[in-house]
């Protein structure tokens, strides 16, 4: 694989396009800031009116863009990792002399050697074919269906969005076959995916059309992504008339469910997929309420900060009054309830004084609900999220081996978790068919 420029080097390189953006070099009459020696007298501040506001977004798109093609370069897209031997066999939780003995064998994948011959790399294809076959009890059951699991916060900064994209990478590297989607209309998600929703996205590959009524079917939408294993709905800043549509949908049709149309648009696929991870707008709307409507589990990333403890509560208090509303105007009397329900310590500081105070109010409040484990806030975290990438997509870190392992262990003992949820939900099932 390529190697991605780093962050660093994307802010710091002497003509780098991040470094050079094509900004006016005059100074704009509109900002205070930038012309501290104005006199209003002599230059009026000039009106901030929408066509300003056109030119501001387009330049900032054209940046973005920029700094893509800067860090995917030469490929200007995204490529998957390859795993080492070593890596393949912790995966599957074997010995690494297992593996060069099962290569013998001829049934699985052999990889390929490296041009210097001394190591053996595995694509992600392949290791997802071994994964498959030695954690064969953890696969989807014969006759159950996809495990939909929504991320979701009202507060933004929480890491909800790497939280869904580690889980999607995470689960699939695990030999599950995944489907994202992505319902933000900031279209995070969509760019850890090496999209950029301004201008790679369309209306057909987004969840756009379900909610205004056009198809009730998300089939149409899905797209294949650079990672085996993990198929995309992508979203973009458009998807935001969602949130006229649905209340208009309701109005025309009483007998409508605005909050099932995502519930319903998945159905056809969950005999095609093992999990389907959806990320949610930081905020309550009719697209959010579809999110967690659609969702079998939740994953709610919560820092040790104070604001976002206190936002975490009314998160909860929102969501009880909004789900007993939905419930009465349920025809049929069912009512909505998940088989899991997980608080995820994320952005976890250690050199902030204030976060073990927090950290324990969190664990007194949510108890049972609290994850056995904490994201730590780390340059690795910091610098991938700046490439428009997590952990999982290192080939190759160039900073402390220390700080790596512990955010990646940190975020494969999240999967696993996760996992563990995943599959206890089949095995109910099972019981209760």
């Amino acid at each position: 694989m390529a190697t991605q420029a780093t962050a660093t080097q994307a802010v710091n390189e002497p003509g780098n396009l991040a470094a050079t953006p094509s900004a006016p070099t005059s100074p704009d009459p509109g900002n205070p800031v930038a012309n501290p020696l104005a006199s209003p007298a002599l230059a009026p501040r000039a009106p901030i009116d929408m066509r300003r506001i056109q030119a501001l977004a387009t330049r900032a798109e054209s940046m973005v863009g920029q700094i893509r093609q800067r860090l995917l370069a030469p490929e200007t897209r995204k490529v998957s990792p390859t795993l080492s031997a070593a890596q393949l066999a912790t995966l599957c939780g074997v010995d690494k002399a297992h593996v060069n003995y099962r290569i013998t064998k001829g049934d699985l994948p052999s990889g390929k050697l490296t041009p210097t011959g001394g190591k053996r790399e595995f694509l992600l294809s392949e290791a997802r074919t071994w994964a498959r076959s030695y954690r064969h009890d953890k696969m989807k059951p014969a006759g159950q269906r996809a495990i939909a699991i929504a991320v979701a916060n009202f507060k933004g900064g929480v890491s909800k969005t790497t939280s869904s994209m580690i889980l999607a990478q995470g689960l699939s590297l695990r030999g599950h076959r995944v489907l994202a989607i992505d319902i933000d209309p900031q279209g995070s998600l969509t760019t850890l995916h090496g999209i950029l929703p301004e201008t790679d996205v369309s209306e057909d590959m987004t969840i756009s059309p379900l909610c205004h009524g056009e198809t009730t079917d998300i089939m149409s939408a899905i797209r294949s992504t650079y990672w085996d294993g993990i198929d995309l709905v992508a979203a973009a800043p458009f998807l935001f008339s969602a949130e006229f549509a649905l209340p208009s949908m309701q109005m025309r049709d009483t007998a409508a469910r605005f909050w099932n149309v995502l519930n319903a648009g998945i159905e056809s696929v969950r005999d095609l997929y093992d999990v389907i991870i959806i990320d949610t707008p930081p905020s309550l709307s009719y697209v959010t309420i579809n999110g967690l409507w659609a969702a079998d589990g939740i994953v709610v990333p919560i820092p040790p900060s104070g604001l976002d403890f206190a936002s975490s509560a009314q998160f909860w208090s929102l969501l009880a009054d909004l789900g007993g509303n939905l419930d009465q105007q349920e025809t049929n009397g069912t009512k909505k309830a998940f088989d899991f329900l997980h608080v995820l310590l994320s952005r976890v500081d250690q050199a902030d004084a204030a976060s073990p105070a927090v950290r324990q109010w969190i664990q007194a409040t949510y108890g049972e609900f609290v994850l056995p484990v904490e994201i730590p806030k780390t340059t690795v975290t910091s610098n991938k999220a700046a490439e428009f990438a997590t952990v999982y997509d290192v080939q190759k870190y160039d900073g402390s081996a220390k700080t790596y392992k512990r955010a990646v262990d940190a975020y494969d003992r999240f999967v696993d978790l996760i996992e563990e949820s995943v599959v206890e939900t089949w095995r109910g099932r099972g019981v209760e068919a």
